[in-house]
């Protein structure tokens, strides 16, 4: 309460809060001096403690509490999961950042109503890759200015992030909003080749725009008509044989070779069914046999096929394991790999040892569409 702050700190805060436009607030404990964000720059108040620091700076926060929520009870950090979650109402969020306390200003990054000048200032409160990752996942931060800066400061300090899945994150959230120029793109695509889990992003948001590394197959004539005629399965089989879609095959399979984590695996399988989703064909099984069964017996007509399919598969007979191949890949989707990574929480070499008996067929069925095997 504002009676247990020194004289000289109350009157200060007094006045700054209410003589001046105040849009955030953080509390630097290891200087003890609050730190605010207004119209006009940045003003900071030199803190004078009259009891323990730590105590003193509750005093502080509950001082904040009663001004911006008219509550000296602050931020109920006690909710933090909630918050966490996106659970945190829309209409005080201004509010929420002139509390000095952390976990408020994350629950306003994890707000669906965050706005390009709500990311500005908990960027102010808290610049960090945490905060960058979560601001990015909200559309309106993406369109604004603060897009282009937590996109920057991801790459910037990428090399520092220790967890894999974070990193990984983090390119794909730079990929998605287009936040990256040609030349960023060509870095990242480099980096994939030592990391090859940064891929992941150029699969999902960049899947038919990759850096060609790879040159094309060959296309019969009679693919080259089917496609322009508008047979959907021509026009993506033919995209395989292309100079991009043998780069996507490409990264995918470096990605199988050596998966680090569990949203690794479940990200390129899921990236796989979406690449072919404009198939109007789904294969009912769940499981790398099944799927693979169901995509031979769909091409040796030995069940009911859609017509264009019907059409690609009798024009083309030589090109009828590739197109089985392209029907077992489309039916991908994270589901195939629970049976190997819902029991354990093994990474690194355990897992990938776990993985063989989905990635050696996989990586079967990719080898086809490359021409390695028939």
């Amino acid at each position: 309460m504002e009676h247990e702050l020194s004289p000289e700190d109350a009157l200060r805060l007094n006045v700054l809060m209410t003589a001046n436009p105040v849009q955030a607030v953080r509390i630097d404990t290891s200087s003890m001096t609050l730190c605010a964000l207004t119209e006009s720059g940045e003003a900071r108040v030199p803190l004078h403690p009259n009891c323990r620091a730590e105590q003193y700076v509750q005093h502080v926060k509950e001082f904040l509490g009663g001004h911006a929520l008219g509550s000296p009870g602050g931020y109920p950090v006690y909710l933090q999961r909630w918050t966490r979650m996106g659970q945190t109402s829309d209409k005080n969020l201004a509010a929420l950042l002139l509390l000095g306390e952390p976990e408020a200003v994350v629950a306003v990054a994890h707000a669906p109503g965050l706005t390009d000048e709500l990311a500005r200032r908990a960027w102010w409160c808290q610049p960090t890759m945490e905060m960058a990752r979560w601001m990015l996942e909200k559309e309106a931060v993406i369109q604004g200015g603060m897009g282009q800066v937590l996109a920057d400061f991801l790459i910037e300090h990428l090399a520092f992030e220790e967890n894999p899945d974070n990193r990984m994150h983090a390119i794909r959230l730079v990929l998605y909003g287009r936040l990256a120029d040609a030349a960023l793109l060509q870095k990242l695509w480099r980096m994939a080749r030592q990391v090859p889990y940064y891929y992941i992003g150029f699969l999902e948001f960049m899947g038919d725009e990759l850096p060609a590394d790879m040159p094309a197959r060959a296309r019969p004539e009679a693919l080259a008509s089917l496609a322009a005629a508008g047979n959907r399965y021509a026009q993506l089989y033919a995209a395989t044989l292309s100079a991009n879609g043998q780069t996507y095959l490409m990264a995918a399979s470096e990605v199988l070779q050596k998966p680090s984590t569990h949203l690794v695996v479940y990200a390129l399988l899921d990236a796989f069914g979406r690449r072919y989703q404009g198939l109007e064909l789904r294969l009912p099984g769940e499981t790398i046999e099944e799927l693979q069964a169901q995509a031979q017996a769909l091409c040796a007509g030995g069940a009911a096929r859609p017509a264009a399919l019907d059409e690609l598969i009798e024009s083309l007979p030589a090109e009828r394991r590739g197109i089985q191949a392209m029907l077992t890949l489309a039916a991908l989707s994270g589901k195939v790999a629970d049976p190997y990574l819902l029991r354990t929480t093994a990474v690194g070499a355990l897992m990938r040892r776990k993985l063989e008996p989905l990635v050696k067929p996989l990586q079967g069925e990719i080898r086809v569409l490359q021409g390695a095997a028939t």
